[in-house]
């Protein structure tokens, strides 16, 4: 099943913490097709905003017909999402780009800032034992609770309120987390680590890149990366985020 654009109807929005919001939206078609890693581009209801907002699937409820979103404020398009109600309407596109390759190995799940959320759907959907590591910038830990019925939960906090004091790589050391696949979403610095983590010890690691998106199909090349291959369409080391991504795996991409 392709992608659908469609009006989807806000079942409920509350604040997680500052500047992160949770949205519930009813849209049938997205959910029954949607998988772990895949996002959906928003079109806020400004027609002086012509891009949609690309954001990241938290939550798949197939049977309800319904999707869930956790977003943080970024610029004036989410600022305006944060103000929409329930019973309000929005319009979406979705599901879009590739998501994670699920494997029934021991898994190793790190999400860092607003990459936690779509790792929440992976934890649910994982049939095999997992540890969850989860990177924030302070004791504002949002979804952690979410988690814990799905695996061991380590937390890393930069100013060290909570868990570990540093990023992912450090509480994965110190806490002892080994797995045989590694996946991961986060900011780019992150998903360098964890790369260089990956290759150092001979793990798959499958990341999920967060670049700003503008057209979220592939046509606009605005969320290109480097690859280490020829990508067919733009005839240089690039791949489309969007397209081709936003999972990929660790060996392929160049950060």
């Amino acid at each position: 099943m392709g992608k659908k654009q469609l009006t989807a109807k806000i079942i409920s929005q509350t604040k997680l913490a500052d500047g992160i919001y949770d949205m519930r939206l009813q849209a049938e078609e997205i959910a029954a097709c949607a998988k772990p890693g895949q996002f959906i581009s928003v079109y806020v209801n400004d027609k002086s905003k012509i891009l949609p907002r690309p954001i990241s699937i938290c939550g798949i409820d197939a049977e309800g017909g319904s999707l869930r979103i956790v977003y943080r404020i970024a610029g004036e398009g989410t600022k305006q999402m944060a103000g929409y109600k329930a019973g309000d309407t929005v319009k979406i596109l979705g599901p879009l780009g590739n998501g994670f390759t699920m494997k029934p190995e021991k898994a190793v799940l790190i999400g860092g800032g607003i990459g936690i959320p779509p790792m929440l759907e992976l934890a649910k959907q994982l049939d095999c034992p997992k540890s969850i590591v989860l990177g924030y910038r302070d004791s504002q830990m949002f979804l952690k609770d979410e988690f814990e019925p799905y695996g061991d939960v380590f937390v890393s906090t930069e100013d060290g309120s909570a868990g570990t004091k540093g990023n992912v790589i450090d509480a994965i050391k110190e806490q002892g987390v080994e797995g045989s696949v590694i996946y991961a979403c986060g900011p780019t610095p992150m998903l360098k680590g964890i790369q260089a983590y990956a290759l150092e010890n001979g793990i798959e690691a499958q990341i999920s890149l967060e670049e700003r998106m503008a057209c979220g199909i592939g046509a606009c090349l605005a969320c290109v990366c480097q690859s280490k291959e020829v990508d067919e369409h733009s005839k240089v080391h690039n791949k489309r985020v969007c397209k081709d991504g936003p999972v990929f795996d660790a060996r392929e991409v160049e950060l």
